[in-house]
């Protein structure tokens, strides 16, 4: 009987050990709830991730700006180019025109030539400069048709004329020493290098030309700017 007693009593503290093992488990679990912090902690988590996404918005706009300036400079350049551009299309000058020049001719033969000199000046009346070059085309009107001159031959230069200058250039012809009549002149028809507007004029040399076998003309003309330039 004693015995029994002592194994009940013997299971009676088995089962008190169960109990406080049971107990000390759930107080365990309790306590584990505290590691909220380490909720806190996750959501600190996505603070940072917040904070690095904000991090990498920043990023993104101050790539952008960057971008945005790179283009700014880039647009700049290309205003410049475009300026630069703009510049050298301004810097040329344009051909001078018929209509814009004022065109007249005198007797300059001198005593003991062999031949007569006639020069033609060219006047830029125009508001602004003007370029010429070449040879002007030159005919002589005759009571038997018309005499064209023809090329000596010289290098032609460019020039620019301003506003109110003027360049020259010279036609030669044969005096007419027969004593006959010759080929009577009633006119100068002149056409400015490159254009086809002609002008007519007075003819200021001799009256008549020589007759000639018709195997060529015996009339010749310098590029503009052979004859002198005028102011």
């Amino acid at each position: 009987m004693r015995l029994h007693k002592l194994t009940l009593a013997a299971l009676a503290v088995v089962a008190g050990l169960s109990l406080t093992a049971c107990q000390n488990g759930d107080d365990g679990t309790g306590q584990s709830a505290p590691p909220s912090p380490a909720g806190s902690a996750s959501t600190n988590g996505g603070s940072g991730s917040s904070g690095s996404g904000q991090d990498g918005g920043s990023a993104s706009a101050g790539s952008d700006q960057g971008g945005g300036t790179g283009g700014t400079g880039k647009g700049s350049a290309g205003k410049g180019t475009g300026s630069g551009t703009g510049s050298n299309g301004s810097a040329q000058v344009a051909r001078c025109h018929t209509d814009a020049l004022e065109i007249t001719a005198k007797e300059n033969t001198i005593s003991g030539d062999p031949d007569g000199t006639v020069v033609v000046q060219l006047k830029n009346r125009g508001g602004s400069a003007c370029t010429i070059s070449g040879y002007a085309g030159v005919d002589l009107k005759t009571a038997s048709g018309t005499v064209s001159a023809k090329r000596t031959g010289q290098q032609a230069t460019r020039s620019v004329l301003k506003s109110g200058q003027s360049i020259a250039f010279g036609i030669t012809y044969p005096l007419n020493k027969t004593g006959g009549s010759g080929v009577r002149i009633t006119g100068l028809l002149v056409t400015p290098p490159n254009e086809t507007k002609t002008v007519a004029l007075a003819w200021p040399g001799g009256a008549s030309l020589p007759v000639t076998d018709g195997s060529g003309t015996p009339v010749k003309v310098g590029p503009v700017g052979s004859a002198g330039q005028g102011g």
